[in-house]
């Protein structure tokens, strides 16, 4: 296994292991989500009989995705808090002046980022099918919607951690908290984007969220169709790629400042 694998392993094995450590840092992933969801489900399952609503078997198959969305997004954020923690502690200054890669330090964290977004995924997806969910594709479509997940809790994780290398201390990542709510609402996450209003149609239309919902949602409420799969995973990936890049950028000017 090259150097630079063994070393993000590591990291990413000791970044787990702290998060897991944290619960008040792990469990508003899932708490938060899953009381809207069930908040969502309870007063507004009425909205799937409006004119032009998608035909859905239940109004829980729809929300599924915005809820695992507002998870991921959420992870994003507890990843760049406990990076900010780490270069507040000191951790991060032993970690560069060790003679490692130092990419291996922003991949370390996305490899917890990942797990613990297979977590996330696994959470949601199984309390949807204790509680009635229908998945229309089947054991293909759960693939397909675990798939565009993960990749989009790496992307989110990656631009926690650039902002966390970028502010240097915990209290200014924790400060985006509601902007994930507000972008998040400002897609077709939680309504179908035929049915939104100017301007939030437009706004939706040109958010990233809108399509990474709508791939994760389709196989779920649908049989399996390329474009909004295919949608959702270019998406996940454009914004994993472009948030992995700038979070290594960050990192290369955050050490030539230490």
């Amino acid at each position: 296994m090259p150097f630079v694998a063994r070393v993000s392993l590591a990291l990413s094995r000791r970044a787990l292991v702290n998060a897991m450590r944290r619960p008040q840092l792990l469990l508003p992933l899932v708490l938060i989500p899953t009381l809207m969801l069930a908040a969502n489900v309870g007063g507004l399952n009425r909205t799937t009989t409006l004119p032009g609503f998608p035909a859905v078997h239940g109004f829980l198959d729809f929300q599924l995705a915005p809820a695992m969305t507002q998870s991921l997004l959420f992870g994003g954020v507890a990843m760049g808090v406990a990076m900010a923690l780490e270069i507040e502690a000191g951790f991060f200054s032993r970690l560069a002046v060790a003679p490692i890669p130092r990419v291996a330090i922003v991949l370390g964290r996305l490899g917890a980022a990942s797990a613990i977004a297979v977590i996330q995924m696994l959470w949601f997806l199984s309390i949807g099918l204790i509680f009635g969910a229908h998945v229309k594709s089947g054991l293909p479509g759960l693939l397909v919607t675990f798939g565009i997940g993960i990749v989009a809790g790496v992307a989110f994780a990656a631009l926690g951690v650039a902002l966390a290398l970028r502010a240097r201390n915990a209290s200014t990542v924790q400060g985006i908290f509601p902007l994930v709510f507000v972008s998040l609402f400002l897609s077709s996450a939680y309504f179908p984007r035929n049915l939104l209003t100017s301007p939030f149609d437009a706004i939706a239309r040109y958010n990233p969220l809108s399509y990474i919902a709508e791939g994760m949602r389709d196989p779920i409420v649908n049989s399996l169709s390329a474009q909004p799969v295919l949608e959702g995973l270019a998406a996940a990936a454009g914004l994993a790629v472009l948030a992995v890049g700038l979070s290594v950028v960050t990192l290369r000017g955050r050490l030539d400042e230490a």
